[in-house]
């Protein structure tokens, strides 16, 4: 695990910022953005997609990492399509692993029903104390590097 970009992560969790930017923002550097499009091009993906519980933001994150490094830019490449298909499944596999939930439902690791109201909840202590996101976030984060040295998906 990339224990530094784990940590980095985390403190951008820490900071306000959602899920989904807190793992961009820590790879930002590595993929080619800068912090403030990492930022922007990942807001909406947090609470499992704007609050609707759906896939896991810190996950939505690792793939948007995973696809400005490693991304297919042929439309009709159906063998760079699979590979790329194929690397998430294997990502998701990790991430799984990992968590120990067996998933990647935002509302499956939160332990909730439904969809939230959009407004965000106030980050406070009992906030950070019932959530598991500051670690889902760093593991998600953290698992990128591995993942990719693992997986030789320089290649």
């Amino acid at each position: 695990m990339n224990e530094e970009k784990a940590i980095k992560a985390k403190e951008y969790f820490m900071q306000g910022y959602n899920c989904s930017q807190s793992v961009v923002a820590a790879w930002c550097g590595e993929i080619g953005l800068d912090i403030e499009t990492a930022l922007k091009i990942s807001s909406c993906f947090g609470g499992g997609m704007g609050r609707m519980r759906e896939v896991c933001g810190a996950f939505s994150g690792a793939l948007m990492v995973l696809g400005m490094k490693y991304g297919n830019t042929t439309g009709r490449d159906a063998k760079a399509k699979g590979e790329n298909y194929a690397m998430v499944q294997r990502y998701a596999e990790r991430f799984k692993e990992e968590n120990g939930f067996d998933s990647i439902i935002c509302r499956e690791l939160l332990g909730i029903t439904g969809v939230s109201k959009p407004a965000p909840a106030a980050r406070t202590q009992e906030y950070y104390k019932k959530r598991p996101c500051p670690e889902l976030v760093a593991m998600a984060s953290g698992l990128l590097g591995e993942f990719m040295e693992d997986n030789n998906a320089d290649k």
